[in-house]
């Protein structure tokens, strides 16, 4: 009978023992192992184990994942860069994209040709500036010892009057923050005597700038064009988009908002003490 009973004890002890909790530093464990205090990890953390198999210890710079209640955990790989104190790091970049385009410049243009740092947008004795409004955005700069890339790009368009005469648009894009410019670029069209085009000229424009040490706190960012002079009035002229044709249920344009729409990328890196 002691045998028996005996028998029965080893064989409940493995059931007792594969069903408990156990906690540290706790009478009370709500968990398979409760831990109530800091924990050292020697060596790999192992997943997805086996009685038969190792767990996976995941790869080189892998983050460990929750899934949710009741499902395992999962090693994730994150291209999100660590940003450490006392360096300089790319905080945050903007992409911005825009189709509807500016046509309705002045025939002959604003007639100025020249651009300073810090004119207004709203000052036209400076330029009859139109922005493109879907690259209008805020930023938030943390550190004031910075750099911010701007990178712009857009298709031109213009349609000369006479497809046999050379015509031309001289024009220019800038970037504006809370309303001053930061930075510009002019340049010209030409319409090179395109008589097998209809007199249609595409030309692609880019504006890059880095602006240093912008002041810490919010700011207004746009991007904003205008004509300056046209050799020819009646010359038609568009930028980010295809000049409108004439007759919209049989157009003979060959281009399209699409092909010549604006991209706008910022890029601000910031000296990290945050």
């Amino acid at each position: 009978m002691k045998k028996n009973i005996y028998n029965l004890l080893m064989i409940m002890i493995p059931i007792l023992y594969i069903n408990a909790q156990v906690g540290i530093k706790t009478a009370s464990p709500n968990a398979v192992l409760d831990i109530n205090g800091t924990t050292t990890l020697r060596k790999e953390l192992r997943l997805g184990g086996t009685s038969s198999t190792v767990g996976n210890p995941g790869l080189n710079g892998q983050v460990l994942v929750s899934q949710g209640e009741g499902q395992p955990p999962t090693w994730k790989s994150l291209n999100v860069p660590l940003v450490e104190t006392g360096q300089y790091k790319l905080t945050n970049s903007y992409l911005f994209s825009d189709q509807a385009g500016i046509t309705n410049f002045p025939n002959n243009g604003d007639g100025v040709y020249k651009s300073n740092t810090g004119d207004d947008i709203n000052i036209t004795a400076t330029g009859k500036w139109i922005k493109l409004e879907a690259l209008s955005s805020s930023i938030e700069i943390k550190n004031s010892n910075n750099r911010i890339t701007y990178q712009f790009q857009t298709g031109v368009e213009m349609q000369a009057p006479n497809s046999s005469v050379i015509q031309s648009v001289t024009f220019t894009c800038g970037v504006f923050r809370n309303e001053k410019l930061v930075a510009v670029r002019p340049d010209k069209i030409s319409t090179n005597n395109n008589t097998e085009k209809n007199g249609l000229q595409d030309y692609i424009f880019t504006l890059n700038y880095t602006e240093q040490n912008v002041p810490a706190g919010l700011h207004e960012i746009s991007v904003a064009c205008r004509k300056i002079n046209s050799t020819n009035e009646s010359s038609k002229f568009a930028i980010g988009r295809n000049i409108p044709p004439a007759d919209p249920s049989s157009p003979s344009n060959p281009s399209n908002p699409f092909i010549l729409e604006s991209e706008f990328k910022m890029d601000i890196i910031e000296f990290i003490t945050y």
